[in-house]
């Protein structure tokens, strides 16, 4: 949609535009005065809004229509027509949406309509305090969901963290690239918790829960009494066990320090040596790279991101790589790190004053299980992100959650995921009842290439490719048993729209 024509190029709507030729389901790129708008026909309904995605500035005209809504094509975010809203992450801001007149063959825009004025949730009077732990997306995405929803109680959001709410993804892409600014990093603006009365606990430490009382106990102060509770503590990076992985000049990344420190690090550093062929440490060889430095990867896999993504991705995003100067040493271990180097298990040594280390993470669940919750490599939670005890949900890298689609219980560690769930859990703490069957989503850049995937295939027995891999034009889906999982594209974010669809309407979600 919109191929050929940016939004601004198009006619001005506040003047009024012909629309007796405009077809159902069209889409006309144009503005409201200054600002760029489209204007979308439904049956016999009209809406102008926005034509910019309000999460990374997505062109909404190449997005997809369902239903009374639009998603972006860049991230999937999802917006009202009709008032223009985010209904779903990662977009939280609603975009401009003006309310239309149609005056014979002609339609005009006639005002904006506000999206303060939807429809709220009916508190439960029993819900005095809801308490959030982990400021993460998950943990962000619920508190504003909970005021967007109508929820005016005591609401704390409690992180370990130093810094309030930022743009994970962005830390290995970007922000490490030295393409992106600090200031892009927060996901809201600080005064914004001083508005919406969330209190905001950073540097802060949960020392234990209890359920039966309704209490969170902190490292130091005061006990918390909660009515609702939402555990959303993320995950933490595997750290190495061999010889010299103590070193100064060994990182991880995760936070927004981890990223701080390896810039800092880069900027002293020639070589670096990325431990792990995930998509943090190809995004982090990547953005190092860009900055410069001569990069190495070391992982045990026979091909990058194969266990993802299968061969035929895999060898791409090595190519890609190499073509920009990575020099990868796949089938390999490290046994040791010096103070200017790696030694690998077959006897190769790698030059490095910088090593970063990518070898996965696992949930920082801790807490739940020495409360009592069920667990399963991961907090359980139902449908509804609810634990084992009452009033305390899940959301997020720790949740391990029903799938209807692959009839499994699954936990992901998608950003976009960890939104979302902390939306529903935050809709069915104000009683919405809401399941969770959203399929999950994730992106990975790699320099100009950006890789989609929708669904979830833990195992398949059956690729079926659509396009070109190599030449970056491409659908690859996933099959186990003849049923599709999951869809990987590259270059084709519409196609990977139309897949999430798809599977939300198999299962329902």
């Amino acid at each position: 949609m919109g191929e050929g024509a940016t939004a601004a190029e198009g006619p001005d709507f506040s003047l009024g535009v012909a629309v007796a030729d405009m077809a159902d389901g069209a889409v006309l790129p144009g503005r409201v005065g200054a600002e760029p708008a489209l204007l979308i026909r439904r049956g016999d309904e009209f809406f102008a809004i926005g034509a910019l995605c309000t999460h990374y500035q997505g062109p909404l005209a190449e997005g997809l229509v369902v239903g009374d809504t639009i998603r972006c094509p860049w991230h999937h975010a999802c917006f009202s027509l009709r008032d223009g809203s985010a209904l779903r992450a990662p977009a939280l801001d609603p975009i401009p949406c003006w309310r239309t007149e149609r005056r014979g063959d002609r339609l005009l825009t006639t005002g904006k309509v506000d999206p303060t004025r939807r429809e709220r949730a009916s508190v439960p009077p029993t819900l005095g305090r809801v308490v959030v732990i982990g400021g993460g997306a998950a943990g962000l995405a619920a508190a504003h969901e909970l005021r967007e929803a109508g929820y005016s109680g005591s609401l704390i959001l409690v992180s370990a963290d130093a810094a309030a709410p930022y743009d994970r993804p962005n830390l290995s892409k970007d922000y490490l690239a030295g393409a992106a600014p600090e200031e892009w990093l927060p996901l809201r603006p600080r005064d914004y918790y001083e508005n919406r009365r969330i209190e905001l606990l950073l540097a802060t430490r949960v020392r234990a829960i209890d359920p039966g009382a309704r209490l969170v106990c902190l490292e130091h102060g005061e006990p918390l009494r909660y009515d609702a509770l939402l555990l959303a503590t993320g995950a933490e990076p595997l750290r190495l066990q061999i010889p010299g992985a103590e070193r100064a000049h060994v990182h991880y990344l995760r936070s927004l320090a981890d990223s701080r420190a390896i810039i800092a690090a880069a900027a002293q550093a020639s070589r670096v040596a990325v431990i792990g062929a995930s998509f943090i440490g190809l995004e982090a060889a990547a953005a190092l790279r860009e900055r410069g430095l001569e990069v190495h990867v070391v992982a045990p896999d026979a091909t990058p991101m194969q266990k993802t993504l299968g061969e035929d991705i895999g060898r791409l995003v090595r190519a890609v790589h190499e073509a920009h100067g990575v020099v990868f040493h796949l089938g390999e271990t490290v046994a040791s790190i010096g103070a200017d180097h790696v030694a690998l298990a077959s006897g190769t040594t790698i030059g490095a004053d910088l090593v970063v280390v990518g070898v996965g993470v696992r949930p920082l669940s801790t807490l739940a299980e020495e409360a009592g919750l069920a667990m399963d490599r991961g907090v359980l939670v139902d449908e509804y992100l609810e634990t084992s005890a009452s009033g305390v949900f899940a959301a997020g890298d720790i949740a391990r959650w029903p799938d209807r689609r692959s009839g499994e219980r699954i936990r992901i560690e998608h950003f976009v995921t960890a939104e979302r769930q902390g939306q529903t859990a935050a809709r069915n703490i104000l009683g919405a009842k809401q399941r969770f069957e959203a399929p999950p989503f994730f992106w990975s850049r790699h320099y100009d290439m950006t890789i989609s995937y929708v669904g979830h295939a833990r195992a398949w027995d059956r690729v079926e490719i659509a396009g070109s891999v190599e030449k970056k034009d491409c659908v690859v889906t996933y099959f186990c048993r003849d049923h599709r999982m999951a869809v990987a594209t590259i270059g084709r974010d519409l196609a990977n729209l139309h897949a999430e669809v798809e599977f939300e309407e198999s299962t329902g979600g």
